[in-house]
């Protein structure tokens, strides 16, 4: 078996960071000549070019771009590692993907329970793009991935979705545009301000069908996938907001928002995806109990 230079690696890992072998130089307080030749004979050992000389400055290459990917994982890690052997051995770790989509006071309600537990464990949140936090949690860097929706089913990627449950979802207001339009509602949103989640969204088509099945027309005023900022725009009173009754006291109490009405038949679901057909992990299955605490569960309705 051949093994990689990890000292060759590190060299050019701090070159594509800083930009230049000379700057690579001030940080590895090393000399130029010393840096350039690890580096040729990585490329030698690799058999493929890593940079390109652009003028006076280098380039990495498509191959040098991929083995940079690898090695800021590698040295990522490396520093996690030591991070661990500073002062937190032993301590348990759980590492969550969530949704760029899922409301910030759902997760956080849901994931509360794992700071009180007796024993410490660290929580390391990543949150992504879903086909990206499944793509990492096939490669073991994330115990379970939290969402708005199931995992599709073109992502090649052998996991299981696991319905956590649901909430009912409510337009909220400031108290003067809540007073405005919650009499008559929900005929009262036709041509009000609305603040909606954009396509990307799993309630936005459920929404779209209440609308056009009430037969509803209102004033979209603006599309956001990210709920903290459409709360943001409704407590400054651009319009109302679609949110899901399970953070109705949060909002209330953060944002000034009141409840307009309840948009009868229409839910935010919220999964967790995992390798395993059961959850198995002590901390993400305190995540399941939590969520089905707070949220509906519709096996049970």
């Amino acid at each position: 078996m051949e093994w990689l230079n990890y000292h060759h690696l590190l060299y050019f890992w701090v070159v594509a960071k800083e930009g230049s072998i000379a700057s690579a130089c001030k940080t590895l307080n090393l000399a130029q000549p010393t840096i350039s030749g690890q580096l040729h004979a990585l490329e030698v050992s690799l058999g493929e070019k890593l940079f390109e000389r652009v003028g006076r400055g280098l380039m990495m290459t498509e191959v040098g771009h991929t083995v940079f990917r690898y090695a800021d994982q590698i040295f990522s890690l490396g520093q996690e590692l030591q991070d661990v052997l500073r002062g937190q051995v032993g301590r348990k770790q759980v590492h969550i993907g969530v949704a760029e989509t899922l409301p910030k006071l759902v997760t956080y309600k849901i994931l509360q329970p794992i700071r009180d537990l007796q024993d410490p464990v660290r929580l390391v949140v990543r949150e992504a793009h879903p086909e990206q936090l499944v793509t990492d949690l096939a490669v073991h860097q994330l115990d379970v991935v939290l969402t708005d929706s199931p995992l599709a089913p073109n992502i090649k990627v052998k996991a299981f979705n696991h319905l956590l449950g649901e909430s009912p979802v409510g337009f909220f207001a400031i108290e003067r545009l809540a007073s405005k339009y919650r009499s008559e509602f929900p005929r009262s949103l036709n041509d009000a301000p609305v603040l909606i989640p954009s396509d990307e969204t799993a309630v936005r088509s459920e929404l779209d069908h209440w609308f056009e099945k009430n037969e509803i027309h209102p004033l979209i005023v603006g599309e956001f996938a990210d709920s903290a900022l459409r709360k943001i725009f409704a407590e400054q009173g651009d319009g109302l907001v679609p949110l899901p009754m399970a953070i109705e006291e949060e909002v209330k109490r953060q944002h000034g928002l009141h409840l307009v009405g309840l948009a009868e038949g229409v839910f935010e679901r919220y999964y967790a995806i995992s390798i395993e057909r059961k959850l198995k992990h002590p901390a993400v299955k305190l995540i399941s109990e939590a969520a089905r605490r707070i949220l509906r569960d519709p096996n049970q309705v």
